[in-house]
């Protein structure tokens, strides 16, 4: 028997013991996101004939559902192909929201600002998912608005496989992009700002890179192509780290790379498999970012079942969890894999539960994101069941990061607690400002039943997060003849944790 094979049924096995065992434990801290694509309406809006109304009802259905589901991240797609699901922009409304490059929804709404609000009422981070080359998705040019980029400046663009994409070797390229980013970071309420794979194109046969006069303009003494290709994309991801953290500083910034950077037969530093990689196949150092602190997080898209022969999912794992240069790791999980019934490692249900928990074992990794929404929402073997009944049973806070700050918020203050008909409404007041001069953003609610000990640690005891200055909250949990202890704690931008509020008794009549 194989050695893979063996490591699989290893972890199947684990799996089925942590399934008896509630999961093996229930991690208070734990990102746990999922990319909702807007691009070819992959995701969201199922449609670009829908309605403002239908939209926002759709995108409401699916962040209801992905609550249940325990989930408290989003990557939100704005920005597939140099157009835009946000107002406060330059560039033309995307086709996929309403059937028209540059056509504004009709009523009027801001996209990207409803979506922040209703992932902050669920208590849910917002990344806004960016796509910094494709200009492009297919080779329709004229179905581009007069104000696209590409009719703007045409010269900043490289043709490739019949897409149009931003020519990265030129400095105008980089300002631009960053700019994009940045009226994003500037005008709207995001938690952080996201990449995803796509940097120079992935190889397709008989095409190649058409950025010669590039190249000569400005290669700096870098002789080259390959490594003067990286150092472009290099200096573009920290530029727009750098502009980030001038702004505003809490905005975490983090990147999904392919899931390979190298292959050991490549460079002994690789990991131990056999197939594409993003230093040379897409001309992208993912490891470089994180190991020079460019980003806050990195997101390898492991989309592989344990028994995959050219990139075990286990290998890579721990390949990237000792490649994490003590920023924060989130592992990509392929859930749209779990329709694959060709493939031997995802025609079995309990190869992603088996790769959660292989997660957890690793105390380098800090939690998962999925691909993408619709997957997990159509609940393909039973994703979603398991993740609201086991593994994500109860809520968890996004793991701070300290290097950006590690001053924790002042405590709530005066918290109150009133029996109503069949409820309990609580109450507080905003605390003071903490050390740093920063207010609260958010607050969690814990509640105890009758002598249970009081443990803010313990993610059982969580019932409500929520993202803003909301100084109330009410309880319609409750058992009569029952007796519950609540407190509150406050939250500041990064998810650093007040101690909690004096506690306050009911008992329920």
């Amino acid at each position: 028997m194989n050695k893979i094979l063996l490591t699989t049924i290893l972890y199947l096995v684990i799996n089925q013991i942590s399934v008896n065992a509630q999961l093996l434990y229930s991690p208070k801290r734990e990102f746990r996101g999922v990319w909702i694509a807007t691009v070819v309406n992959i995701d969201w809006p199922s449609k670009s004939t829908l309605t403002s109304t239908q939209q926002k009802e759709e995108l409401i259905h699916i962040l209801n559902k992905h609550q249940e589901q325990g989930l408290n991240a989003v990557f939100f797609q704005v920005r597939p192909a140099a157009d835009a699901f946000y107002a406060k922009g330059t560039e033309p409304w995307s086709m996929w929201l309403t059937g028209t490059q540059g056509k504004a929804p009709e009523p009027f709404y801001d996209p990207l600002d409803f979506a922040i609000q209703e992932c902050h009422k669920r208590g849910m981070e917002l990344h806004a998912w960016f796509n910094p080359y494709r200009a492009t998705f297919d080779s329709q040019f004229s179905k581009l608005h007069k104000n696209h980029i590409t009719n703007l400046k045409p010269e900043w663009f490289i043709t490739y496989a019949g897409k149009k994409i931003f020519n990265p070797g030129l400095p105008d390229v980089r300002e631009y992009i960053t700019q994009v980013i940045m009226n994003v970071v500037k005008n709207y309420d995001v938690d952080g700002i996201h990449f995803d794979d796509y940097f120079y194109p992935y190889a397709i046969k008989g095409q190649t890179i058409d950025d010669t006069d590039a190249y000569i303009a400005y290669h700096h003494g870098i002789k080259n192509v390959a490594d003067w290709r990286r150092d472009n994309v290099d200096q573009l991801i920290k530029m727009v780290s750098d502009s980030i953290k001038h702004h505003k500083k809490y905005v975490k910034f983090g990147i999904s790379p392919f899931g390979i950077w190298k292959n050991k037969k490549q460079d002994p530093e690789g990991s131990e498999t056999n197939g594409g990689d993003s230093y040379y196949g897409l001309f992208a150092d993912s490891r470089k970012w994180v190991k020079e602190g460019w980003v806050d997080y990195i997101n390898p898209q492991i989309y592989w079942a344990f028994s995959t022969m050219a990139a075990p999912y286990n290998k890579l794992v721990d390949w990237w969890s000792n490649n994490a240069y003590g920023k924060h790791l989130y592992i990509g999980q392929g859930a749209y894999r779990l329709s694959d019934n060709k493939d031997i490692g995802w025609r079995n249900p309990t190869q992603m539960p088996s790769q959660i928990v292989y997660n957890r074992l690793n105390n380098r990794v800090q939690g998962s994101v999925y691909f993408s929404s619709k997957s997990l929402n159509t609940n393909l073997k039973g994703i979603s069941d398991t993740l609201k009944s086991n593994y994500y049973q109860y809520q968890a806070l996004p793991p701070p990061m300290l290097w950006l700050d590690s001053v924790s918020p002042s405590r709530p203050e005066n918290l109150l607690a009133v029996q109503t008909n069949k409820s309990v409404l609580l109450s507080w007041k905003l605390p003071p400002k903490a050390k740093d001069g920063e207010s609260a953003y958010g607050f969690v609610v814990y509640r105890f039943e009758d002598n249970e000990p009081l443990d803010i640690d313990k993610a059982a005891a969580i019932k409500k997060v929520f993202y803003g200055a909301i100084t109330s909250w009410e309880d319609q949990q409750v058992v009569k003849g029952k007796k519950y202890t609540y407190v509150v704690t406050a939250l500041d931008r990064l998810k650093n944790e007040s101690e909690h509020a004096i506690p306050v008794t009911v008992s329920i009549k």
